[in-house]
């Protein structure tokens, strides 16, 4: 986690959509529909700073990170980076730009070539933008990449199956580091990874940050992970973002109803704090994205819905209840009956017992 971010926003996301169209026909194709898999989404990342991204699966977290690295063209929207609309760029433009925006991937294996060297995929980078290592210093450049991850520089010439899943994903994140980006996109960098390995690989990463002066987007399910290395956090759902604050707003004073239904969900390595928390259980499944429900979006499962959830849309923003105070839960939050809930206690002081709370034997 950087220890400060500045006020300087290096990306700015707004209304970022995405819609995969639905056809049907064979001599003459229409659009009956669309997959809406990211459907307005509004967040800006500033230098230096962490950006945790968490959701159920399908709620559109790798889409967002296609969408900022250009693998994927937005329906709408804009991406700024340092100002600049960077949606329509092509050719000499984009190239300069997605110097500075890199990408780790989730999969540790499919995303390198099996059949080529280390060295080589590392060095691959160097091939778009040899300005950066001119042919006869980029050998030593990935020797020293694969140091600064943590790997072995003669391991230049091993393939990926020679390593490991953790070691891969280091290739990985070596191979994201080679040009010297601005802006790491991190998508589920550690899911596939053993439980000891994610803390190494979690440490790595923190570690990078102030060496190379790096800004993450960071994107993942386990809500653990991503406070221990996020300065904020936002909650996607069904394509929108639907709280966003920084990392002790959300955990510790969530105010919107999908977010305290995620967090009461975590596991409690303490047995008391897990006896005295409230489990929330969701009704029904997730609202399939080619029908999202009118008004607010999570409305389907949530217990406090009312009529005004099924014909308002809430608008992401501080709950006019908190705007006036400066606490910890006046941080935007997209829900028309939004309240402060802590969803797991705090840990009792040493030597206090529960008949101290009054629930124990006379």
């Amino acid at each position: 986690m950087a220890s400060s971010a500045s006020a300087e926003p290096i990306l700015e996301v707004s209304g970022l959509v995405k819609h995969y169209p639905l056809t049907q026909g064979i001599l003459f194709r229409k659009q009956v529909g669309a997959v809406k898999a990211v459907d307005g989404v509004d967040f800006t990342l500033h230098r230096g700073e962490t950006l945790g991204i968490v959701g159920e699966s399908g709620c559109g977290k790798s889409t967002v990170a296609k969408m900022l690295v250009n693998l994927e063209k937005p329906t709408a929207g804009e991406i700024r980076y340092k100002g600049e609309d960077v949606t329509g760029l092509s050719g000499k433009a984009l190239r300069a730009v997605r110097r500075n925006i890199q990408m780790v991937f989730q999969d540790p294996y499919t995303s390198l070539n099996p059949r080529m060297t280390v060295g080589d995929i590392i060095g691959e980078p160097y091939e778009i933008h040899p300005e950066v290592a001119p042919k006869g210093d980029r050998r030593k450049k990935v020797q020293d990449l694969l140091d600064v991850v943590g790997l072995n520089p003669e391991y230049i010439n091993r393939y990926p199956h020679q390593f490991s899943g953790g070691q891969r994903q280091r290739i990985g994140i070596a191979r994201g580091l080679a040009l010297r980006p601005e802006v790491i996109v991190a998508d589920e960098p550690v899911s596939a990874l053993d439980v000891s390995v994610q803390a190494q690989v979690i440490n790595l990463l923190d570690r990078l940050q102030s060496e190379f002066e790096l800004s993450y987007l960071f994107i993942a399910h386990d809500l653990s992970i991503v406070r221990h290395i996020s300065d904020r956090v936002g909650v996607m759902y069904l394509g929108r973002i639907v709280e966003i604050g920084r990392d002790a707003e959300i955990y510790d004073h969530p105010t919107h109803p999908y977010t305290q239904a995620l967090l009461s969900a975590v596991p409690v390595p303490d047995p008391e704090a897990r006896e005295r928390r409230e489990r929330i259980i969701l009704a029904g499944d997730v609202p399939s994205p080619t029908n999202i429900p009118s008004g607010c979006r999570f409305r389907t499962r949530c217990w406090k819905a009312e009529e005004r959830c099924a014909l308002e849309v809430p608008a992401l923003a501080v709950p006019a209840e908190f705007r006036l105070s400066i606490g910890p839960a006046a941080h935007p939050s997209a829900c028309h009956f939004a309240e402060e809930k802590q969803v797991v206690p705090p840990e009792e002081p040493p030597g206090q017992t529960r008949a101290d709370h009054g629930d124990g034997a006379p």
